[in-house]
């Protein structure tokens, strides 16, 4: 059984540092091909911080393990929002949210969530739902590049008004510009990181569940109770480094914006491409906890945000709830 532990913790870490090598290798193909920065930031470094939960879920999906993929997901939103933004808070004393994040991410996180409590309401999700689910990912993923791309007009329009703000603009554009006037070439090395990180997500999500399997199977405990807690906070470990660093460099769209993009890709895709294989099961620990957890925990993350500070004690009220929601999912009152 230390065996399978070791293989447990040993294809985790590869399953998250084979995401980071497919994401960069991704980035650096879009930036020589002329992809727009703004389009990669938007899909490929936005989304890939959650590449291993949907590596691991597809993985649990084919070896029939079904109940996993959705208290992966349900579990990495939970640690996003109150194990992250908790910690982020407790880091920089305070996280300060733009009008930005209020305006559009908030409320469609909010949507999303209630989306999928409706659709986990009969306690599995089949192939239309999956469909559906894909669908408002798209729609999320075209809203979110017209919205941001009209901000991006609309100051463009403000800084014609205010000459200071052309002046900076200008400063900006020529610290910028020697960057972009350097050609990006694609190097053999990129396409082999890329091809180590596609393998790589495909064995680490294959022991990570394997060894799911045989923990769960050991000491007779669900496999969604591991995947609820050591897989989601395993596989969360992107979204707390990346957020953690930008709120201490006091960069908190960053810090908050990984955690909006992460979830709404966790609840949409992470479950719909998954459920086009076979129907999902979610066992009562998944939905008689992990979903009124989720609830909570969006709730007030929508709450603190709107008021455009999270302050250090609410940061540490996440964390207290965390450590609640692990105390209730192993039973211990």
């Amino acid at each position: 059984m230390l065996i399978w532990i070791f293989i447990f913790i040993l294809s985790l870490a590869l399953l998250v540092k084979s995401a980071d090598w497919f994401v960069e290798s991704a980035e650096k193909i879009g930036l020589a091909l002329k992809i727009s920065p703004f389009i990669i930031g938007v899909t490929i470094v936005a989304i890939g911080t959650s590449f291993p939960e949907l590596a691991s879920s597809l993985v649990a999906v084919l070896k029939g393990a079904t109940e996993i993929v959705v208290a992966n997901a349900l579990g990495s939103n939970i640690a996003n929002i109150l194990l992250i933004v908790g910690i982020s808070a407790i880091a920089a004393r305070r996280l300060i949210v733009r009008r930005s994040l209020i305006d559009l991410d908030a409320p469609l996180l909010g949507t999303v969530t209630f989306l999928s409590i409706f659709i986990m309401w009969d306690k599995k999700i089949v192939l239309g739902e999956g469909i559906l689910l894909i669908l408002g990912f798209i729609i999320y993923l075209l809203y979110t590049i017209l919205h941001k791309r009209r901000d991006e007009e609309e100051t463009s329009e403000a800084a014609e008004v205010l000459p200071s703000r052309i002046e900076r603009r200008k400063k900006e554009a020529e610290r910028i510009e020697p960057e972009k006037e350097k050609p990006t070439r694609l190097s053999p090395k990129v396409f082999t990181f890329l091809i180590l990180g596609m393998a790589g997500l495909a064995i680490g999500a294959n022991y990570t569940i394997e060894s799911v399997i045989k923990i769960s199977e050991f000491f007779k405990i669900s496999t969604s109770l591991i995947a609820i807690t050591a897989v989601a906070i395993g596989t969360s470990l992107p979204e707390l480094v990346v957020s953690i660093q930008a709120a201490l460099k006091k960069k908190y769209e960053i810090a908050l914006g990984n955690v909006f993009g992460s979830n709404v890709f966790n609840i949409l895709l992470v479950t719909g491409i998954p459920a086009l294989i076979r129907p999902l099961a979610i066992d009562e620990l998944t939905f008689g906890i992990g979903l009124p957890f989720l609830i909570v925990a969006t709730l007030l993350f929508v709450i603190s945000t709107i008021s455009r500070r999270i302050h250090i004690w609410e940061g540490a009220m996440y964390l207290l709830l965390y450590i609640l929601f692990i105390i209730k999912l192993c039973g211990i009152f």
